[in-house]
């Protein structure tokens, strides 16, 4: 109920009031203390579970797991549910008026308080991009949320008019990045604060989604209702052309500030966190609840800020089994739940289908993406627990040490793998090869309980001790929500869509052509430091094979393979579909086992192809029904304000 919040959370119910006023913005004080409330409430979506599956749910990426709900459900488009506007689509409207009017309320009175431009920059920085987010996500939102356009508001207002698509977007993200990118520094006024090259990121990026509206290549309706006419005379080429130049100014002109990790395992290994490839995180710390926003030691998940996102993409491998003797099969839990990276608290949400293994991360062997994205070695870890005994038995009652794998996902499907063996059970349903002592699953039997989990995203703590420490809890990681590898693949997608290109010099020098730029990504994507399969280092450099193996023409869809590889499971695929138009064409079919979630399925590797009925309308998520209840109006007029696919 976004135009009820007002300043940060507090929600107006019978009596109206605010927590932020005009009078104490024009504050020092008040305006530090806006801003800040700007950064911490963006963990109310980055790292919610619920905001990251309306964002993976119904892709290419993503499917229902067995223990979604209708959070998930709902947003398949697989016929296990009905989209509408209850599901879980409105995480993003509920937290991000709130922001915009707080961001509003700086912007509008912070002059006087005497800070610099570059303070009041920042707002404008988040005004706009929680106002491209909820473009992209809903249509046309409004710019006036009681007080008049972009004015803060501090009164309950009831009423709400849905401008256009183009106002939004020449009113308010435009205006608000471009004095953003003027006026912020190159170097974050704190950790993690925003700059330059952030606000080049989210300005060629809106560059780039503005002119695929503008085109429109598959028909694709809007809502409100509008002509795809740019107010300012410019056609999509015009933006395309906007957004590289924005985008290769970005790279160019970062600095020591903002560069690419060594390698994609730099990026997103946890002891490594806040480096600087980040350039915009969502943050919390494991020294106090208060301050992480969640709890450290149990937490339920929900509309919180907890960063609970990495549990949607875990499958329950504490149920993995391995026996206590050599003679009979005597069961104990030999994987343990344990807050490490590659673990953590297991909801099963949302399982990857098929087409991810076999065709996204087909080459596992140059390119390190796969390695650094899943967690596809499950290695006994039974002595942190309960299990005291040093040894185990598990696949051919093999003896197995802690440490030792214990289910393994192979790269490839391999012939012999007997998945009706009954006397070593695993209960996971894995299957057995002769001579290994782990368990195997192929890629065809991937199935909706038991996959790779998101090895990105897992949690990691300093204070677990020599035991399984707080996996049930918060993690206690920063979530990235922006990173400066993305200002290539914005590039390369506007160079594909006809902007005339140029050299990149510098640091990341190449011939700023879409396949050059591509490669800049490629070519890191084949270093390797460290393997987390074989968990190991691996010092190996495949950059020229994966150069050679890039096609001579950059398509849009080869873009967005490589956006896959390099983003998978981050809450980017949605957008990316909808920007470009592909989701229809690239979501539309997928193969995975296991159509249910009864107890059959956990011996069924039976790969089954599923059919989404993906309508244009769907296009645009559903506005929340909490926003249509609490406004005043006929029922017609709020039939009117909904976006027609959920009228």
């Amino acid at each position: 109920m976004g135009f009820f919040l007002m300043g940060c959370t507090d929600i107006l119910t019978e009596t109206p009031r605010a927590t932020f006023t005009p009078e104490y913005f024009q504050t020092k004080a008040g305006v530090t203390g806006g801003i800040t409330s700007l950064y911490a409430d963006m963990r109310y979506m980055f790292g919610n579970g619920y905001f990251l599956g309306a964002n993976q749910a119904g892709t290419d990426e993503s499917t229902w797991g067995q223990n979604s709900d209708g959070n998930v459900l709902n947003i398949d488009f697989s016929g296990v549910g009905t989209i509408n506007s209850d599901a879980q689509t409105g995480v993003l409207w509920s937290a991000a008026f709130s922001n915009i009017n707080t961001a509003s309320g700086v912007i509008e009175y912070g002059a006087a308080a005497g800070v610099s431009d570059a303070l009041v920059a920042e707002a404008r920085f988040f005004r706009a991009f929680d106002y491209f987010l909820l473009v992209q996500t809903y249509g046309g939102v409004p710019l006036d949320l009681g007080a008049g356009i972009l004015k803060f508001n501090t009164s309950t207002s009831r009423t709400s008019v849905r401008d256009s698509v183009t106002t939004v977007y020449t009113k308010a993200i435009f205006p608000d990045l471009l004095l953003a990118v003027n006026n912020l520094p190159d170097a974050g006024r704190v950790t993690g604060g925003v700059t330059k090259t952030a606000a080049r990121l989210f300005l060629a990026k809106a560059y780039l989604t503005y002119g695929w509206w503008l085109e429109n290549p598959n028909n694709i309706p809007t809502y409100p209702i509008c002509d795809r006419t740019d107010p300012d005379g410019h056609n999509a080429a015009w933006y395309y052309q906007a957004a590289y130049d924005m985008a290769t100014a970005g790279i160019t002109n970062a600095g020591t500030n903002f560069g690419l990790q060594a390698t994609f395992y730099d990026v997103n290994v946890a002891t490594n966190d806040r480096n600087n490839e980040i350039v915009l995180y969502a943050d919390h710390t494991q020294t106090s609840d208060t301050y992480n926003g969640g709890s450290l030691s149990y937490s339920t998940g929900g509309f919180s800020t907890d960063n609970f996102a990495s549990w949607f993409e875990q499958f329950s491998y504490p149920t993995i089994t391995s026996s206590k003797t050599n003679t009979a099969w005597n069961g104990g839990n030999s994987v343990q739940r344990e807050a490490a990276q590659w673990g953590g608290r297991p909801w099963t949400m949302l399982a990857p289908p098929h087409g991810v293994f076999k065709n996204t991360f087909a080459d596992k062997s140059n390119d390190s993406r796969y390695d650094g994205t899943f967690t596809t070695v499950y290695r006994g870890n039974w002595t942190k627990g309960t299990i005291s005994q040093t040894t185990m038995y598990n696949a051919n009652y093999l003896p197995v040490a802690v440490g030792d794998p214990i289910v393994s996902f192979l790269s490839k499907d391999t012939t012999g793998v007997d998945y009706s063996n009954t006397t070593y059970n695993s209960t996971i349903g894995a299957g057995v090869l002769p001579t290994r002592a782990d368990f195997v699953i192929e890629p065809s039997a991937i199935s909706r309980i038991c996959y790779p989990g998101n090895w990105k995203l897992g949690p990691y703590r300093t204070d677990n001790g020599t035991g399984l420490g707080s996996p049930n809890g918060s993690s206690t990681r920063p979530f990235s929500v922006a990173k400066f590898s993305e200002l290539f693949f914005i590039a390369a997608e506007a160079a594909v869509k006809g902007a005339n290109t140029t050299a990149v010099t510098g640091t990341y020098a190449n011939d700023g052509t879409a396949k050059g730029l591509i490669n800049v990504i490629r070519a890191r994507a084949g270093k390797w430091r460290f393997s987390n399969a074989e968990n190991v280092t691996k010092v190996q450099d495949h950059s020229a094979a994966m150069i050679a193996a890039t096609p001579s023409t950059i398509d849009i869809n080869y873009i967005l393979a490589e956006r896959s590889r390099e983003y998978f499971g981050e809450g980017y695929r949605w957008l990316d579909l909808v920007r470009t138009q592909k989701l229809i064409e690239l979501s539309s079919s997928f193969v995975i086992c296991g159509n249910t979630t009864t107890k059959s399925i956990w011996k069924s590797h039976v790969p089954e192809t599923f059919t989404r009925t993906i309508l244009p309308g769907y296009y645009l998520r559903p506005i929340p029904t909490s926003q249509l209840d609490g406004m005043d109006g006929t029922a017609a007029e709020k039939k009117a304000y909904q976006n027609p696919a959920y009228q």
